[in-house]
């Protein structure tokens, strides 16, 4: 009888990613998936440190699996990821039932600490060394990239994924515990990106998005002293056969090179869309964020971006309340975000991590009910940009890669036949969120959509009446059948 494993994933899509190959490496052993931990042998969360709401979340999940725990005593708990490398001994604390303490430089480890777990009943813990704790080359020993296996089940969709081309950050933003969590920046040699790209392909992936956490920061020293770029990247990527469209998220404002941003014209495959997070409109919040650009260099950095590559769409990251922001720093966001006219904007209130420079140097002066309204009126501005933004799109024909049905849909896919009619979704080559209905056999598939009306956060549209006649093959249908399990966004 095969064991089961239940993971639950908090945090960004780096997270995601590490689930999907933690979960590989376990099902090559004869595990399957849980539906819920009380069916499952072993439970892993799989965690985020960015802010405290992600962490209370998993100590609540904890303490609800005490009394499975008593029941059970032979199922193994585990904390992987962030909050595991940062807060080691206080989980062990907080959650002695805990068997397992994982860092993201250890994931490799994972299946063999379960077994350690369970035949000595001791708690089993792996985690990298801290910056302080050794030099940079030993440091950076300590965070291991792990992308051996893909599991198509463990993704959102069986035909987009995620490659990590770079580990770790170097950028020290005061607010930011990642430099910490996942260790120094390491750029990944581009003939294993190559090799995981070539091998999602043939598992039938048309869309890849790169990841890093400054992705645009990437660069990889080869030992004959050549250097290879993300704009190298992109384009030895972009010839691999059957691969239809490239991402790559998240970039840093300074990283923007001309080279990246004529790479993202010229590459027919490569999405017109940029995230580069701002985080302020104030430069005086944005030197105590030690974010090193000014506003106006931002301001630059989109004009520029805009210029290089027309039509690009470009979001935002904002984090309002930060330490000593006053009204007027804020009014200066507002004012920055009402002039870039973003796609979409990530809004956050300030979250103190202990062990940041914030947290050692500023007070968190700016009271919960004032962060509390400056998130909502500056997310109230950016969806009246978004919603003025998305209705140009009224009247234009856009192509789509088709992800899936939508959620109102998703309780009917399973039980659905080619000849029905699901309202489905995807995303334009501008990362657009397009809702059109459709059937089954289109998923999977790029088509083209007239778009019909919109909202401050999708597109409304048709299917082409080329697109809908095609139906040869039932493109799209052996893939979700054969992976039914959708895995749900993290939550952030």
């Amino acid at each position: 009888m095969s064991r089961k494993v239940y993971i639950e994933t908090v945090g960004c899509q780096m997270n995601v990613l590490d689930s999907e190959v933690v979960i590989g490496t376990l099902r090559r052993q004869g595990y399957t998936l849980a539906d819920s931990p009380a069916q499952a042998d072993v439970i892993l969360f799989n965690t985020c440190s960015v802010r405290e709401h992600a962490e209370d979340k998993i100590y609540s999940a904890l303490g609800r699996l005490r009394s499975l725990k008593r029941h059970n005593p032979q199922a193994v708990i585990g904390v992987l990821g962030c909050m595991a490398q940062k807060d080691q001994h206080r989980i062990a604390e907080r959650a002695p039932h805990v068997d397992l303490i994982v860092g993201p430089g250890q994931l490799a480890e994972v299946p063999r600490l379960i077994e350690e777990a369970r035949s000595s009943r001791r708690l089993q813990m792996a985690v990298s060394l801290g910056r302080a704790e050794a030099g940079r080359a030993e440091v950076e020993a300590s965070f291991v990239s792990f992308d051996p296996v893909r599991d198509p089940t463990m993704r959102p969709t069986p035909f987009q994924a995620y490659v990590r081309i770079q580990i770790g950050c170097d950028k020290f933003c005061t607010y930011c515990v990642v430099p910490s969590t996942r260790g120094p920046e390491q750029s990944r040699p581009p003939a294993h990106i190559l090799a995981e790209a070539r091998q999602l392909v043939e598992q039938g992936c048309k869309e890849i998005t790169l990841l890093g956490q400054t992705v645009n920061s990437y660069r990889f020293q080869h030992g004959d002293g050549r250097v290879t770029r993300l704009s190298d990247l992109l384009a030895a990527l972009h010839d691999l056969p059957g691969l239809e469209r490239l991402k790559f998220v998240t970039n840093f404002p300074k990283d923007m090179t001309d080279d990246l941003l004529d790479a993202v014209r010229s590459l027919p495959k490569v999405v017109k869309y940029l995230h580069v997070p701002a985080q302020s409109g104030c430069d005086l919040v944005l030197q105590r964020m030690k974010r090193n650009y000014t506003v106006a260099f931002y301001t630059d950095m989109l004009a520029r971006c805009r210029e290089k590559v027309p039509g690009v769409a470009i979001s935002s990251d904002f984090i309002v309340g930060f330490c000593g922001e006053s009204e007027e720093s804020f009014a200066r966001t507002v004012r920055l975000v009402e002039q870039a006219r973003f796609k979409n904007s990530y809004i956050f209130k300030y979250s103190e991590r202990p062990g940041t420079k914030a947290a050692q140097r500023y007070a968190d002066d700016v009271p919960e009910e004032v962060k509390k309204r400056r998130n909502n009126d500056l997310l109230a501005v950016q969806t009246e940009i978004s919603r003025q933004e998305h209705r140009r799109w009224i009247g234009q024909r856009v192509s789509i890669l088709v992800e899936g049905p939508s959620k109102r849909d998703q309780n009917r896919f399973a039980a659905a036949s080619p000849s029905d009619t699901l309202q489905l979704t995807g995303r334009t080559m501008t990362d657009h969120i397009v809702v059109c209905d459709g059937s089954p056999r289109l998923i999977g598939q790029i088509i083209d959509v007239d778009i019909i009306d919109a909202s401050p956060f999708t597109l409304f549209g048709v299917v082409s009446s080329a697109a809908s006649c095609d139906s040869a093959g039932l493109a799209g249908l052996p893939e979700a059948a054969a992976f039914p399990r959708r895995v749900p966004l993290p939550v952030l």
